[in-house]
């Protein structure tokens, strides 16, 4: 299938003997004696405003029809190229779209059928492409289009699912291809010239702003998180394009430059989500509206305790852990019944839909998160605290300790001795009769090590109301798999400067007394630490913003007719568009996450500094875990790998998807790439890689570890980890947001003072009132509803979900063995599904559901659920970033 003849002049020669043009029209085909005609269906959805149809549009629509206008469609030959028209495809006679005017369309919003009839000349042959052309008022959505029995072809299919603006908007045709799938090499000559001015129209021309109906994929730095015309406070550096900052790039809109700052990109009004992104990546109907019915939601929650803290004598402070769970608590409790479903089914409004969910949550108040659903004090213990970096929110930190006590890669010139103080008499008492010689030899030691990435930043962290310390936290595996915290060490920058090295201080497990409230406030500066870096590193970084390029560079420099651009396509959807709508409102300056994560205005500068350590290969999971020190590897094993803790998992379930998704590509770049030698050739994946090094991430270009995708191995490799990453990962990171942080004491976000010394009032009242004095060190009221309210959005999936192992059409390719091979990848990932059931139902496995009795389903694909229920559901892998 892959093969490419490594000279074109032959096909050429073809084309020219066999294009006989009969007409001097530019590129029409004259009458032939012998008409034919042929059956299309036309699958669109109309202009339409939230869930309604827009009427205003709709008539305008009507009118244009009565005028004459209507939309027609020209198919393109694929076999018999115009010589006089530098050799593209001779197009048929224009037909269009029928009964427009007659067919009647609901209010609301959907898909609607059109019928066209194209008259057909037999030396057309396959028509592998059309022109589309809307002269009507409004844009519509072009879903699908099949033609009826094509003479010596059949049914003939094009997935199109895009916009199509009225015609005057572009200055190029619109053109859309066969579902049939081909190498550059391979593509029918008279397509040629259309298959590389579809990506010259993507790439547009690099300049001027960019307006609703442009379909350009373009780069540019993160200029846009600023606020000039606030001051100082509101000012934020440029990522990306220089050493000191270097960021992933993102996708450009080419606003004005601030009048302020030329340096900075100027911005929309704070609440717009009209910011730029190609129109096909935004949400679909359905998508926003279940989007804007969350935000609405989250909204009221927020304002109805707000409200009555006003009345309250410590504002914007809980004053007991009963105060917490009132947000959860009371309220009116939905009907949940077959019936009141029925109804809900019946209305056809989405977001409608969506504000009366009947899944069990309460009118005005934040459903129940998981780790407090069935024992509302669980969370606080030793063993679910060490639990939850196996199989917390963010799994993907915790790592084997190789040498004690703990040290440091910070520069010793600049930051001094950042070495770890923790002792071996501080932990020894409590590793059950091992030494720490012998745990380190028998692999029992780990470590949360939040040290180095914080310490660089902890000064100007916390000369602001943020109150932090770098962390380093010890754990020792225990013989039935699970872990427990050994000793908490919290460190600060030296009162005499950075160079001077670290202040730290050691906390060792204690259940009482004013010696445990401590150790609750220990865990507590642990845990913020740990939500810090997963919002901003293991979240934000290393899943949403890492793979932006990837989805630019596609567009840009790969046809929707590539192999590579139809595997890959399904994991970049609504990526660019929620990456667009954080840099607005999430992630600028001022906004949701530096209100309520603790680095504050210093949040995506910190991210800055991650990411030079960032390195492509090292986001595949079997490497991850290796370099983490969490497995080595073992042939005799299913994945290669031996756990060294064998109950872990994020790390189970996790390889199991890696090794389903592997073999799935494996399959497909094997049908597609026989040979080292046809990915050599392929100059679009040569482009497109070259992209991705030089400008998407091209800050890192210089790096020697970028494979040189010159092998079918590389490819393969660089194909499984971007889908690991845009699915897996980031579901193992985003969706249990909710269930673990959505109850802020468990994972608090900001530490508002230090922790307290004896002899001093603070100290005082934690001996008075502990649970009063963990409060007042926490994320404040206003800070912890803004913060549940966001993570319940993003941990909410939409009624339209797509699922890992499923496809928004069956006909994506029309080649056989590729269908074959994602059937199977289908069967395998239900299949896991089944045992991660089966493991979480194990109680010798205590890691798959804890003392919370939260069980792991961060991972279950989801694959065999074709519901569309979405909702709070803690369980299912996306196959792209869309939230």
């Amino acid at each position: 299938m892959g093969y490419c003849p490594s000279s074109k002049m032959l096909n050429k020669a073809m084309v020219m003997l066999c294009a006989k043009p009969k007409s001097k029209a530019k590129g029409m085909l004259e009458e032939s004696k012998e008409k034919k005609k042929i059956k299309g269906t036309v699958v669109l959805m109309k202009k339409n405003v939230l869930d309604m149809n827009d009427l205003k549009a709709s008539f305008l629509d009507w009118v244009h029809e009565l005028l004459g206008k209507g939309v027609s469609l020209q198919l393109i030959s694929a076999d018999h190229a115009n010589p006089a028209n530098e050799l593209r495809g001779k197009l048929g006679k224009p037909a269009y779209l029928e009964k427009w005017i007659s067919t009647v369309t609901p209010l609301t919003a959907g898909e609607t059928t059109f019928y066209v009839t194209f008259e057909w000349d037999e030396s057309i042959g396959f028509p592998g492409a059309f022109i589309i052309k809307n002269h009507h008022h409004s844009q519509f959505y072009l879903r699908t289009v099949t033609l009826d029995d094509v003479p010596g072809h059949g049914r003939v299919h094009f997935v199109c699912n895009s916009w199509v603006y009225p015609a005057h908007r572009y200055k190029y045709d619109r053109v859309f291809f066969s579902n049939k799938t081909y190498l550059p090499c391979q593509t029918p000559e008279p397509l040629r010239k259309y298959r590389e001015e579809e990506l010259e129209n993507l790439r547009g021309k690099g300049r001027g702003q960019l307006k609703e109906w442009d379909r350009v994929y373009d780069y540019d730095f993160y200029n846009d998180l600023a606020m000039p015309e606030k001051g100082d406070h509101f000012a934020r550096p440029v990522l990306g394009g220089s050493h000191e900052s270097p960021y992933p790039r993102r996708g450009r809109t080419g606003r004005k430059p601030h009048k302020k700052d030329p340096n900075t990109e100027s911005r929309l009004f704070l609440l717009s989500l009209n910011i730029y992104v190609p129109r096909d990546e935004r949400f679909n109907l359905v998508k926003f509206s279940d989007f804007l019915a969350y935000a609405v939601k989250s909204l009221f929650q927020v304002l109805v305790p707000e409200i009555a803290a006003l009345c309250d004598k410590t504002i914007n402070e809980f004053d007991s852990f009963q105060d917490v769970l009132d947000l959860y608590e009371g309220g009116i409790r939905l009907p949940n019944d077959a019936t009141i479903k029925k109804i809900r089914d019946c209305l056809p409004w989405e977001m409608i839909r969506e504000l009366v969910r009947n899944d069990g949550e309460r009118l005005m108040k934040f459903p129940m998160p998981a780790v407090i659903k069935e024992d509302r004090s669980a969370w606080r213990t030793d063993e679910e605290f060490a639990r939850e970096t196996l199989a917390g929110l963010n799994p993907v930190i915790i790592s084997r300790l190789q040498e004690f006590p703990p040290t440091s890669k910070l520069d010793p010139k600049v930051y001094g001795n950042q070495k770890s103080t923790i002792r071996k008499e501080d932990i020894e008492m409590n590793m059950n009769g091992l030494t720490v010689e012998e745990a380190l030899k028998s692999n029992k030691l780990f470590i949360l090590n939040h040290h180095d990435g914080l310490m660089p930043y902890l000064r100007r962290i916390n000369s602001t109301i943020s109150k932090i310390y770098a962390t380093r936290t010890l754990f020792l595996l225990q013989d039935d798999d699970t872990m427990k915290p050994l000793a908490i060490e919290l460190s600060l920058p030296h009162p005499q400067g950075d160079n001077h090295g670290a202040v730290s201080k050691v906390y060792t497990p204690a259940e009482d007394g004013i010696e445990g409230s401590v150790w609750q406030l220990a865990k507590a500066y642990a845990a913020v630490n740990d939500s810090g870096y997963h919002q901003l590193i293991s979240h934000w970084l290393n899943t949403h913003a890492v793979i932006e390029p990837f989805i630019i560079a596609s567009n840009r420099q790969l046809s929707v007719v590539h192999p590579i651009y139809k595997l890959l396509h399904p994991h970049f959807r609504d990526t660019m568009n929620i990456n667009a709508l954080a840099r607005q409102t999430l992630i600028n300056a001022g906004g949701v996450l530096e209100l309520t994560v603790f680095p504050g205005k210093y949040a995506l500068e910190m991210s800055s500094f991650i990411y030079k350590t960032w390195v492509f290969t090292d986001q595949g999971l079997p490497v991850d875990l290796v370099k983490r020190g969490m497995a080595v590897p073992d042939s005799s094993r299913p994945n290669g790998l031996k756990l060294l803790i064998e109950d872990y998992p994020y790390a189970v379930d996790g390889l199991e998807i890696w090794s389903a998704i592997e073999t799935w590509v494996s399959e497909y770049c094997s049908f597609y790439y026989p040979s080292d030698d046809v990915v050599k050739e392929d100059n679009e994946i040569q482009a497109w890689w070259e992209e991705i090094r030089n400008v998407g991430h091209g800050d890192l270009k210089e790096e020697t570890w970028w494979p040189e995708m010159k092998t079918q191995a590389e490819l393969i490799q660089a194909c499984t980890i971007i889908i690991w990453v845009a699915s897996a990962l980031h579901a193992a990171v985003n969706f249990g947001q909710y269930p673990y942080a959505g109850y802020l004491p468990n994972r608090p976000t900001v530490s508002r003072r230090f922790m307290p010394e004896p002899g001093t009032p603070e100290y005082a009242e934690l001996e008075k009132d502990p649970d009063l004095a963990f409060l007042k060190t926490i994320t404040a009221q206003f800070q912890t509803l803004l913060g549940v309210s966001l993570i319940e959005v993003l941990s909410r999936h939409s009624t339209d979900e797509i699922y890992l192992g499923q496809r928004d059409t069956p006909e994506w390719t029309s080649d056989a063995e590729p269908l074959a091979a994602f059937e199977r990848f289908r069967k395998k990932l239900v299949e896991i599904e089944s045992r991660i059931i089966e493991r979480n139902n194990d109680c010798r496995l205590k890691n798959r559901n804890g003392p919370v009795k939260v069980p792991y389903t961060l991972l279950y694909p989801n694959t065999s659920d074709y519901s569309r229920e979405g909702g709070l559901t803690g369980k299912g892998i996306p196959n792209s970033i869309s939230i």
